[in-house]
């Protein structure tokens, strides 16, 4: 059982990644900066909630799922508190009304943003970044592939066994800069599922022999 803190647990995507951990047996804290969504959410799933520095103190892990324009100004809120955990970004840098069009920043990708928000100590690994919210908000089987990048390759294969928990098949997609591809391939997504009428379209490797078991 791992202890775990869902920073933006009250957006779509955090919901959804909370939903899935408190199925597989996880301690989950909803963070949040209004006390009064935390506490709907909380209450819905069954766990605790806390502000966002609160909830991520004294944690093994914590799951930052805010947008992008959220992005700094909540990691820096938590930076404090983070101490030895693992902390996952899903940060997408998607930059409204143009989301179909990819629109990386000038340092490569939110990952590396983040690091600089963090500073290179911190156990930073990037996930999520192309599963669908409102599938991962539900009970069924998802037919989508989760890449995880991290420099810190023990927190990066720690971060690919808890999507297996979430009944997802986590995938190392290699050194944190990596997370540019698939922070770019979201927009890419987002355009197949308008274009091609999709109900959350992701990605799936084939012929990885090594790989573990899809779910």
């Amino acid at each position: 059982m791992t202890s775990i803190a869902v920073i933006g647990g009250t957006g779509a995507l955090g919901k959804g990644i909370a939903r899935r951990l408190v199925r597989a047996g996880h301690t989950v804290t909803i963070g949040s900066r209004s006390p009064e969504k935390a506490k709907e959410v909380a209450q819905a799933l069954g766990v605790s909630y806390a502000a966002n520095a609160e909830a991520a103190r004294g944690k093994d892990v914590v799951i930052v799922a805010v947008p992008y324009a959220s992005q700094q100004e909540t990691l820096a809120a938590i930076r404090d508190s983070i101490g030895e955990a693992i902390v996952i970004d899903t940060t997408v840098p998607l930059v409204p009304p143009k989301v179909m069009r990819v629109q990386l920043p000038q340092t490569g990708c939110a990952a590396l943003e983040a690091r600089d928000v963090l500073g290179p100590d911190v156990r930073l690994v990037t996930a999520f970044h192309n599963v669908s919210a409102h599938h991962l908000d539900s009970d069924h089987a998802i037919d989508c592939d989760v890449l995880v990048f991290s420099d810190d390759v023990p927190a990066r294969a720690t971060v690919v066994e808890l999507c297996q928990d979430m009944g997802l098949r986590g995938l190392s997609g290699g050194s944190l800069n990596n997370s540019a591809a698939a922070e770019a391939l979201t927009s890419v997504l987002i355009y197949m599922n308008k274009t091609y009428k999709a109900d959350g379209a992701g990605i799936r490797f084939t012929n990885l022999a090594q790989a573990p078991a899809i779910p």
